[in-house]
């Protein structure tokens, strides 16, 4: 829950941030807003949800804000895809220890910002805490590239997988 694309809900409908201008200042504000600690970068690399239409672009947070609408921001066409962010909170498995973390609902109660879930897995490996990255892309499983992969990127697996 504490990893994905940024939404918000306006007028009873979940609508995207635009990625582009988006910073760690702005990733600060969700993350504090979810209850997700602070951020540990912004990404592009989730997949977006095209069933849903941009309506914040060009966020400008200074970081201390409570809550992601009292940032500046406009209302052009987004051309750079969606705002993202990988938050320090940890997101433990509950249900099986090998089922992905749960689907979030700290966006309808934490000021209405929601993270598109990034649901992931280890598979191939000798236990639950080791193997072969995968994540659920628009309902099928499959394989993360591990070019240009580091230990940070394995560290953000591992806490969101309850592996430390």
């Amino acid at each position: 829950r504490c990893a994905g694309n940024v939404k918000i809900l306006y007028f009873g409908d979940w609508v995207k941030v635009c990625g582009y201008l988006w910073d760690m200042q702005d990733a600060q504000v969700v993350c504090r807003e979810i209850g997700c600690g602070s951020p540990l970068g912004v990404t592009h690399y989730f997949p977006s949800d095209d069933s849903y239409s941009y309506m914040m672009t060009e966020v400008n947070c200074t970081g201390s804000e409570d809550y992601l609408w009292e940032c500046p921001y406009d209302f052009s066409d987004c051309y750079h895809g969606d705002a993202s962010v990988i938050c320090s909170g940890t997101c433990l498995p509950a249900a099986a220890p090998t089922s992905p973390c749960p689907i979030s609902t700290a966006g309808l109660t934490k000021g209405f910002v929601s993270l598109q879930e990034l649901l992931l897995q280890l598979t191939g490996g000798p236990n639950r805490c080791a193997g072969n990255v995968k994540i659920l892309y628009f309902g099928d499983w499959v394989k993360v590239c591990g070019y240009l992969w580091d230990m940070q990127d394995a560290q953000v697996v591992c806490r969101e997988i309850g592996c430390g």
